[in-house]
Formats: C-alpha cells, structure tokens, sequence
C-alpha cells in the first residue's frame, strides 16, 4: 500500500528526508491552512512569499513526476489545520503510513505526536536533516559545559565541516574576524544595488489572495521581491556571492537610514524554507574566498551567521525545551510602545527600522538587536509582547530561529542562557555605528530631559533596576563601576527613565 507524505511550508527542498524514499503510488500532501497563517498576525510579504513558493514545489514535484495533493486556502473543504487535513486525506484508506519530516517549532511537533494517537496509520516522524548540525550532535556538545557560547560551537562546526580550513587551522591564521567586521559606513560610500525580482503571474495571483484576505496584517506588498522558487533563490545567491560578499565583511554592522539591505545577503528567507541548502551556501562563499573574490573577513563573518549562529541558535531552540518563552529572568512589565507598528515616533533609527521593517519584511540583524531590541529591553517591555512583534514583521520569522534571537540575545529573559550579558546600550552605539543621530529629533549627547536621546535616559536605569540580577556579571563589571563612580542620584536617574518610559507608551502591562 502507498504512503502519504506531508510536507510544511518551510520544508521545501529536494532532499527532505520525507520524500527521500519515495515511490510509485505515493501521495504528497501539501496544504494552506488557516491555522498557519493566523498563529501569528504574519507580514503580508511572509505569507505572499511562503504560500507562493509552495505553489511551486507543488509543481517541481509534479514535474518529477511525483504525485501531488495540493489544498490551497480557498478550498471550501480546508479544515484548517495540517493534522485535520492528513486525517481528512487519511480517511477514504489506502495508505499504509504517514510520512512527515520533523516540524520546526514545538507547537507542531506536539501537534504531531497528538496525530499519532488519532490516525489510523502509523505516524513516521523523521530527523530534519537539512541543518549541518543534528538535534542529537548539539545535546552530545552541550553535555558537561556550563555555558553554551557560539563561538566554541562554531569551532566544532568548522573542523566537522572543513569549511575555511587549512588542515587543522582556520584559514586566515583565526577562528573569526568580528572585529575587522563592526565598521561604521563612510560618508559617500553607496550600498551596491541589489537583483529585483518582480512577481510573475503565478505570484501575482498569491499577492491579491493575500490582499484580500489579510488586509489588517502588517506591512505592504508593493516591494515585495522575495525568491518563491529554487531558480530565483539560486540567482539572489549568485548575485550575492559575486557583488555583494566581497564587502559584506566590512560594513555588515553598519546602519544607514533609507538603506534596508546594505550588503546583507537577502537569502535567510530561502534558507528557512528550504530553497537554498545553507551548507551549500557555505561552501560557496568559502569557494569565493578560495578563488581570491573574496576576503577572508567578509567569508568568515557570512558564514559565521549560518554555519555559527543559525545552526547555534537552532541547538538552543530545541534544547530549551517548549516552555522557553514563558522564561521573564528580568521581570519585564511593560507594554511594548504602539510605533512599533505604526513607525509614528521622532526616535529617527527606529522610526526608519520599522519604516522599512514594514516595506520590506525585513531588517538585518543589527537594526533588529541594537534598536528595536535594545530598545525594548532597556524599557522593560514583556517578552509576550517583542516575541509577537518579532514573528509577525519578518519574512524570515520562525519560532526555532526568532524566539533564540529574540528572547534570549536581544531581552535576555532567558537568563543567559544565550548571552553572556543583555546587549544593553545607550544612544552613543546607535550614533557610531549610524547616521540616524544627525538627523533625530532627540540629542544624543544629552543624558537625561525630555530632550535627551531616550537609550540615553534608559540606559543607566536599566541597570539600576537589575542591579540585584546583573551586578555579578563579569562582562558588566565596567558599567557597574561607572555608574558607581558617577555619584549620580539614581533616584533621579530612575524618575527620568520613568518619564521616558510613560511619554513612549512603555506603560505596565494588565496583569491577567
């Protein structure tokens, strides 16, 4: 008898390990459902994109000649749910089991394990083994170490992989070049254009369903431009490797208002939902590096966010266990500020995050942790509240991936166990790695008053408040001593952080 093999959205590669063995008489199951779409109050451009490029892995499986059961989100049949429309494909018999790779987020791996006591054929959950590192390999490497930091896992990965080394040492003399990596933009330097790819029909026709259907959720689609097929990943990738990584190196913390991309790749999108297989990404960079187009900085530090970071971030995601997100280690009570989503605020570097954040889907990862982060975290913002901002504006937000990033390195609420420390910071970071501070309402060499730099005012409080949870932290003994050694009234300090907190809309949250 057939198998029946069900198959995500974010699961769109060719050597998914649920298709691996298919043959003759096998069904794939692919669905849009409501309750996908709605778990979170998706950008318009993460829903245009994912529900398109199902469309066409639909039709490359068809062209391999594999037999295709596609349910789109208009059927009047659509129950609504992935596990409902298995049972549903399920129930008219003829399948012996059901197939399915291992989802990406607790909330479908439960619902999966709850499927196994409903269908009436046995349930083969597989290992997704599209990531470099197995869940299996990073429980065996946190095993006996008190903290789990990146960079002593991207070292493993590098010698398990071979990627950037020469024998048994990194190429270029040393494990990461961060620092050659962390430089302001100059003036009169212009960020290299970037390969648009305007919507065809088959997208279109994905864009007015999602117009229609989604009208409150946020974000535009004017712009949208992201890759929906193996063949439009493959050209943002080429396009990326030979104009955009020989610079990436240098200016990839850099902020510039107006400039969503810089030299940021584009490619996490395609990445998370299996257009692009991320070692093969890897081993085309360092093939770049190899060939002398491009230097080692910039190689490293682009395969560091894949082969170190998201590959970490992944370990730490399925290692904290599904009550990760119910972690508050800093007892944050605030509402998360309204311009968030409007953009209506005169902070100028957050103004333009969210401004483009709405545009594009899409910030790259020092606008989302030094701003929009930062800021939340020094006003005291409840995790609930940045968690569901952070799936709901990115197109490439996934839960394994954003709540890490988002919970742990940018709220710390986890407690450290992502971070060594918060990544707290005042206006004077925005303002050397930025042009934001020109041009704001606020001054960012003022300390406290209404027109002082609000990180500013934040800032110093931040740590007042969690003195008793921070102060033995080693990586803040430097802020600790200075603020000893201001001889500041921290009453005072704590009165002008509150005002700023109360004029930005960071008010207490309405406990349940």
């Amino acid at each position: 008898m057939p198998t029946l093999r069900l198959v995500l959205g974010d699961q769109l590669s060719d050597n998914l390990s649920s298709l691996t063995d298919w043959a003759a008489g096998d069904l794939v199951l692919m669905a849009e459902v409501a309750d996908e779409a709605a778990y979170v109050p998706h950008h318009k451009q993460k829903l245009a994109m994912v529900f398109a490029a199902m469309r066409r892995f639909a039709e490359r499986l068809t062209a391999r000649g594999i037999a295709v059961r596609y349910v789109r989100l208009d059927d009047p049949a659509n129950s609504g749910a992935l596990t409902s429309e298995a049972l549903r494909e399920l129930a008219g018999g003829g399948f012996e089991r059901l197939v399915v790779t291992e989802a990406g987020e607790w909330r479908l791996a439960q619902a999966f394990e709850d499927l196994k006591l409903t269908s009436p054929v046995p349930v083969d959950v597989r290992p997704d083994t599209r990531f470099i590192c197995s869940r299996p390999q990073f429980e065996a490497w946190t095993e006996g170490r008190s903290e789990l930091r990146m960079e002593f896992f991207y070292r493993v990965m590098r010698r398990a992989t071979g990627l950037l080394m020469d024998g048994d040492k990194p190429a270029g003399g040393q494990w990461n070049f961060d620092h050659e990596n962390r430089k302001r933009l100059p003036k009169g330097v212009r960020p290299p254009d970037r390969l648009v790819i305007p919507p065809a029909e088959d997208v279109r026709e994905v864009l007015a369903m999602v117009t229609a259907r989604f009208p409150d959720n946020f974000g535009s689609l004017e712009t949208f431009g992201w890759a929906t097929s193996h063949e439009e990943a493959e050209r943002l990738l080429d396009h990326f490797i030979a104009d955009i990584l020989p610079s990436f190196g240098d200016w990839q913390d850099a902020m510039k208002g107006g400039a969503p991309f810089l030299w940021h790749a584009r490619l996490s999108a395609a990445i998370n939902i299996g257009l692009l297989d991320a070692l093969e990404v890897c081993r085309r960079a360092e093939a770049a590096y190899r060939a002398g187009l491009v230097p080692i900085a910039s190689a490293e530090g682009f395969i560091r966010q894949i082969l170190g970071w998201r590959e970490y971030v992944r370990g730490v995601y399925w290692l904290a266990g599904p009550d990760y997100l119910a972690r508050n280690a800093l007892a944050a009570d605030r509402r998360l500020p309204e311009f968030y989503w409007s953009a209506e605020t005169e902070m100028a570097c957050v103004r333009d995050v969210v401004t483009m954040t709405a545009r594009h889907a899409y910030a790259h990862h020092i606008q989302r942790l030094m701003v929009t982060g930062n800021l939340a975290l020094l006003l005291g913002v409840h995790p609930d509240e940045v968690n569901l901002w952070y799936m709901s504006v990115y197109v490439d937000a996934f839960e394994w991936v954003e709540a890490p990033n988002t919970h742990g390195m940018a709220l710390f609420a986890d407690g450290g166990l992502m971070a060594s420390k918060p990544y707290a910071a005042s206006g004077a970071y925005i303002s050397r790695m930025s042009d934001y501070c020109g041009g704001c309402a606020y001054d960012v060499a003022q300390k406290r008053g209404e027109g002082a730099c609000p990180f500013n005012r934040l800032y110093w409080a931040f740590l007042i408040r969690n003195r008793a949870r921070l102060k033995d932290n080693p990586r803040l003994a430097m802020p600790y001593r200075t603020l000893a050694k201001m001889g500041a009234d921290e009453a005072e300090i704590l009165a002008d952080a509150e005002a700023a907190r109360v004029m930005l809309g960071a008010t207490l949250r309405e406990v349940d």
